[in-house]
């Protein structure tokens, strides 16, 4: 046997009746030949990490703007949180752990520049919509490569489409992403408020601090407790009503305190504006568009090349290209 072999045998022995096994995967829109150490799903965690798309997240916006100071979270440090509590809660449960890395690696992958606000914009202007885990999606099966895509097995793929909103992951791997998703951001966009000043530690609504628990730690150990408590031996990956209500109401509160909060969101509509210029410049002078984008353009059109060009910059990029088009040099003498 092959290591991977072996490795698959593991699974087979050890998961749950209920988890994903790789050996069973659906496969991969295009057919290859198998790696004789690492298993499916341990491939697509390694495509995801060496992508272009994911180094590009360490500077693209998480909830502030450019913040001044090192311990704010990026994009990048999100998803490296999202993927440490997905993987407890898949050990808990004896779910499989290569294939909640994975799609908690990758389901961030085609976030905008400044975040949520650049997400709203590029839903405004690009015919039918824009949604983030639509284009993480779009990055992993088209964009990457050279256009080849990072070709992952169809697993990694739905549990990317299905992280944020709508139907559910097909995998409870898959699920577990989606609610570590939520509990990572409202968590550590709590710690990243409190440390601007944002909001005070007497804000939060005591009714929720008293089942949640105080901390930013007694908070995540509690929700990930909870949701392995109620999941275990489940079909869906859920929580108890109690501590989903606290948490659904602790996320109304960052809505209302921090996500909605002038002093954290004032520069949110000049990033926009900013944005737009850029799309609309793209628009009218397409064959500016690196190379890797005339063959959308050619294939899909030019608003489709100009958007995938706009979601995938980081946030320093996207203020640089916007200075060199549209903001006067000064004149020197040679």
């Amino acid at each position: 046997m092959t290591l991977c072999e072996q490795l698959q045998a593991r699974e087979d022995s050890a998961l749950s009746p209920l988890a994903c096994r790789s050996s069973q995967s659906r496969g991969r829109v295009r057919s290859e030949e198998e790696c004789s150490i690492r298993t499916p799903f341990q491939r697509d965690t390694d495509r995801i990490v060496y992508s272009k798309a994911f180094r590009r997240l360490k500077h693209k916006t998480q909830v502030f703007l450019q913040p001044e100071g090192d311990h704010y979270r990026t994009r990048m440090t999100h998803t490296l949180e999202v993927s440490r509590i997905a993987r407890t809660m898949a050990r808990a449960l004896f779910l499989n752990e290569d294939l909640t890395e994975a799609v908690a690696l990758g389901h961030d992958l085609g976030h905008t520049p400044f975040g949520h606000a650049g997400e709203r914009l590029l839903n405004q202007v690009m015919p039918g919509g824009f949604a983030h885990y639509r284009q993480s999606l779009r990055v992993v099966e088209r964009l990457e490569k050279g256009g080849e895509g990072l070709n992952l097995t169809w697993e990694v793929r739905n549990g990317i489409l299905c992280h944020t909103s709508g139907q559910d992951a097909e995998t409870l791997e898959g699920q577990i992403v989606r609610l570590a998703d939520h509990i990572a951001y409202i968590n550590h966009d709590i710690e990243d408020a409190l440390r601007g000043g944002i909001i005070y530690p007497m804000d939060i609504p005591l009714e929720v601090s008293r089942v949640l628990g105080f901390t930013h730690s007694a908070r995540i150990n509690t929700l990930v407790a909870d949701a392995v408590e109620a999941s275990r031996g489940q079909e869906k990956i859920r929580q108890s009503p109690e501590v989903g209500e606290a948490m659904l109401a602790l996320k109304g509160f960052m809505f209302a305190s921090v996500y909605t909060n002038p002093r954290a969101k004032g520069e949110e509509g000049k990033a926009q504006d900013m944005l737009l210029r850029l799309f609309e410049y793209y628009q009218h002078h397409p064959d500016e568009l690196p190379d890797d984008f005339q063959a959308i353009r050619v294939e899909e059109g030019v608003d489709r090349a100009v958007c995938d060009y706009i979601a995938g910059m980081t946030d320093p990029f996207a203020v640089d290209r916007f200075q060199e088009l549209f903001i006067p040099k000064g004149w020197t003498v040679l």
